[in-house]
């Protein structure tokens, strides 16, 4: 090899390195502007003097938005090329944190947030798109699982624990403005990194009859699933018609997809992969395991056990450890040993499954050092289970396709952690009346039981200077807490079981699905063999 030809390999080893990197960064600066306002709510809330009701277009916008970012970027893709279209993302995303940081106008912070949502979504498709395109097949494992850590581990683990600390110690705004220098990096990475290949997707008008479908459906969707706990669901008028025009327009978007031909949309051609169509079903289930248990665990920590943000956001940091470690094993062994990737979901369902299992068992005297074998055990089943499906998924995928299967994959997960959110948020409420109820109906006021506990609360309340009236309101005040604490306890144990069972009802539905593709897929094939085997016999000229 001539020193030209080393040094110029060098140089495009070099550019691979800084686009890979800039990528990662990209997806951790999406990770950390998707769950700003998890831990800092109350925070901001009283900053902005925003009702919860208005606060809640923060989160509303900013997924709708996410879901329009994963399915339009397929578009940008084909005309500027996903180095340009992440660049680009990073720094509008960049911007706009900056921005969010500066005021405290919630109609300014909600437009940023829509702002925000459209670029996080953008990014992330274009930066798992240029991953596939300029590396090769044979080194995506590896790849998959490091740019898994900064767009499904960092949201999951590291962006709760660093954004408790900033809150407990600075300010909400730190949230937002710390996003500014990682959004820089990235860009910079990327403006002189390497071009990965073009798509080769077909280049068409934009489709804005279909943008508009899809946007109003999903826009619906995820006020219905953010905000349906809140209105009792289909008790409120407002949630019933959401529904109905949320399910409208999908099968409209559905019907002129069909229609449109070349020009729709999204490339459906994807769903003709029997491998892109399991992993599709499979990221619904994975994407409720992961947003509902980042959402439970917290929660727990928090409203029953009386962590601040800061300890509640640690709670979950050492299973991103072993979500990473879980990650390069699976990736080890799929592009060193050969193993394939639908190997290791099992083992990742299985650890889910056991870890929020053990969860369920929590009480009020729980702490850190009870929850964190099972919590530990989780983060290393969700490694195992998303790098599989992700390989799984665009496995098969040409350049053509590629970006239009990534932006539907991600939809799937994304909708698949708000329905999942949304039934936990529901199933703590209900559950928590209900053994409030129960628990109650048990405490009559001439149970002896009851009685000597009164008692002894209103002695402790008395000789600590309360007079003997309002110490027995007092102790009727107490035990009424610790009626109302037990009940959320034992929602919360309820919901905790309820991950764990999702795993046990969907695992046969998913079974069936992957034995009726891999029957469609064979069907297919032996229908192709016998056409190429009776054509030569028909097109050949009679005697």
């Amino acid at each position: 090899m001539s020193p030209a030809v080393a040094t110029a390999d060098r140089h495009r080893s070099a550019a691979g390195g800084l686009l890979f990197v800039g990528i990662v960064l990209a997806a951790l600066t999406e990770a950390f502007a998707g769950t700003v306002l998890s831990l800092g709510r109350a925070d901001l809330i009283g900053d902005t003097h925003a009702t919860p009701d208005e606060f809640a277009w923060l989160d509303i916008g900013y997924v709708a938005m996410k879901f329009i970012g994963f399915l339009v970027a397929p578009w940008w893709l084909a005309r500027l090329g996903p180095r340009h279209v992440a660049l680009t993302a990073s720094l509008v995303m960049g911007a706009a944190c900056g921005l969010a940081a500066a005021t405290t106008q919630l109609d300014l912070l909600i437009a940023l947030r829509f702002v925000q949502g459209l670029s996080g979504g953008a990014l992330l498709v274009a930066g798992q798109a240029a991953l596939f395109l300029h590396y090769p097949r044979a080194q995506q494992p590896l790849l998959q699982a490091l740019f898994a850590t900064g767009a499904v581990v960092a949201p999951a683990t590291l962006a709760p624990a660093l954004q408790g600390w900033l809150i407990d110690s600075q300010s909400w705004t730190w949230t937002f403005f710390g996003i500014v220098p990682m959004a820089l990096a990235a860009a910079g990475l990327l403006l002189i990194a390497d071009e990965p290949a073009p798509t080769t997707a077909t280049r068409h008008p934009f489709d804005r009859a279909g943008l508009a479908l899809i946007a109003v459906a999903l826009s619906c969707l995820t006020y219905v699933f953010s905000q349906g706990s809140r209105w009792d669901w289909f008790e409120e008028p407002r949630i019933v018609w959401l529904t109905v025009v949320a399910v409208a327009s999908l099968s409209a978007f559905v019907y002129q997809q069909r229609r449109a031909g070349d020009g729709a949309l999204l490339d459906l051609s994807v769903f003709r992969s029997e491998d892109f169509n399991f992993a599709f079903a499979v990221s619904f289930v994975a994407g409720a395991a992961l947003f509902g248990s980042v959402f439970l665990i917290p929660a727990f920590a928090v409203s029953v056990l009386g962590f601040t943000a800061a300890e509640a956001g640690l709670l979950l940091l050492p299973s991103g450890v072993l979500f990473v470690a879980s990650l390069l094993v699976a990736a080890f062994l799929m592009q060193r040993r050969g193993l394939p990737p639908v190997a290791t979901v099992p083992f990742g369902i299985l650890m889910i499954m056991a870890a929020m299992w053990m969860l369920s068992g929590s009480t009020r005297d729980s702490g850190a050092d009870d929850m964190m074998p099972a919590i530990l055990l989780r983060g290393f089943g969700l490694g195992f289970l998303f790098l599989s499906i992700t390989l799984i998924a665009f496995g098969k995928l040409d350049a053509r396709n590629l970006a239009s299967g990534i932006g539907l994959f991600n939809t799937g997960r994304q909708l698949g952690g708000l329905i999942g959110v949304a039934g936990l948020q529901t199933l703590i409420e209900h559950q928590a009346a209900s053994h409030a109820s129960v628990v109650g109906a048990t405490l009559s006021a001439g149970s002896p039981a009851v009685a000597d506990r009164l008692s002894a609360i209103t002695a402790m309340l008395v000789a600590r200077g309360m007079d003997a009236a309002a110490a027995g309101k007092g102790a009727m005040s107490l035990l009424g807490r610790t009626v109302a604490g037990q009940s959320t306890v034992l929602a919360f144990d309820t919901a905790f079981a309820a991950v764990a069972l999702l795993f046990v009802a969907a695992a046969p539905v998913l079974v069936c699905i992957k034995v009726v593709l891999a029957k469609q897929a064979k069907a297919r094939a032996g229908g192709i063999r016998r056409l190429k085997t009776e054509v030569p016999a028909h097109t050949q000229p009679s005697p």
